[in-house]
């Protein structure tokens, strides 16, 4: 992906890694929990039913390593240096894409932040843990991520290694931004308190249309000239690697969509190509229809 080899770099994304929890603790990392356990460990609580939703999730969650063993040493080489300016890249370039895209529309839009953290960390939504994977927290309007997702869940636990993949990540995350920006995400809460049996189906149509306006994003990536061949494999790949079916069928050894609340794997995949097709967020309507 040539995006991340010259241009913009991005001076919002906040790097917290290493940083103490309140009350002294250090937040740390996947590290003994095994892996694809890390992401595990919230997909298992959502697709069985056990709890409500991400806010609700991230505030029981907290890091159990020892205090210490994520910190980085000051002045140390940073190993994920590149990654983190490849993140910058792809801040800035999510940002541009997206103030574009609503002034063309007559709208202002508001720039999220990227946070950067080790283990856990302090969120609007409560504590926020790598436990969870990246996600996005529409009270403060900021997303989140712990790098040792990249390492060790999305690439080797998953198999969907690559820079597209990584940057369809966060472009997943942008996609709630915007929608909380266009009163989408408090719409389906109140839909969902209203008719909590509905509460799974507007959770995966809110969950595609993310995926769809990560594909919105690409598509202008590509109509830029700045990716390389493989690239749309890589993110079609991380797309359908984090389908409820897959992480189901991992996990439990068997599939019960009637839990799902992200989408399976042919859904992420079909709305993510949908938006790279396009360009167009028009087609993100995952709301209409069965």
């Amino acid at each position: 992906m040539r995006l991340g080899r010259a241009g913009k770099r991005s001076d919002g994304v906040v790097d917290r890694r290493g940083s103490r929890m309140p009350g002294g603790r250090v937040g740390a990392g996947i590290g003994g929990m095994g892996g694809i356990a890390g992401i595990v460990v919230l997909l298992v609580i959502l697709l069985t039913g056990g709890g409500g939703n991400l806010g609700d999730v991230l505030n029981d969650l907290q890091a159990q390593a020892p205090e210490g063993d994520a910190a980085r040493v000051p002045g140390a080489p940073d190993p994920d240096r590149d990654l983190v300016d490849f993140l910058r890249a792809v801040d800035a370039d999510l940002q541009d894409f997206w103030t574009g895209y609503f002034a063309e529309s007559g709208r202002t839009y508001k720039p999220t932040q990227l946070v950067l953290f080790t283990g856990a960390t302090p969120t609007g939504c409560g504590v926020g843990s790598s436990r969870t994977g990246p996600f996005y927290c529409p009270l403060d309007r900021k997303a989140y991520i712990d790098l040792s997702f990249y390492r060790q869940v999305l690439a080797q636990d998953l198999g969907a290694p690559g820079d597209f993949a990584q940057a369809y990540v966060i472009a997943h995350e942008y996609g709630h931004h915007v929608q909380t920006l266009l009163g989408i995400d408090e719409e389906v809460r109140e839909k969902a308190r209203s008719d909590p049996d509905r509460r799974n189906d507007l959770s995966i149509r809110q969950e595609l249309q993310a995926d769809c306006l990560a594909g919105v994003w690409g598509h202008s990536v590509y109509r830029r000239d700045l990716l390389d061949p493989g690239d749309l494999e890589e993110a079609l790949t991380a797309a359908a690697a984090i389908g409820d079916d897959r992480i189901q069928a991992s996990v439990q050894g068997r599939v019960t969509p009637e839990t799902w609340t992200h989408g399976s794997s042919e859904q992420r995949v079909r709305w993510f190509r949908a938006g790279f097709d396009s360009g167009d967020a028009a087609t993100c309507d995952t709301f209409g229809g069965a």
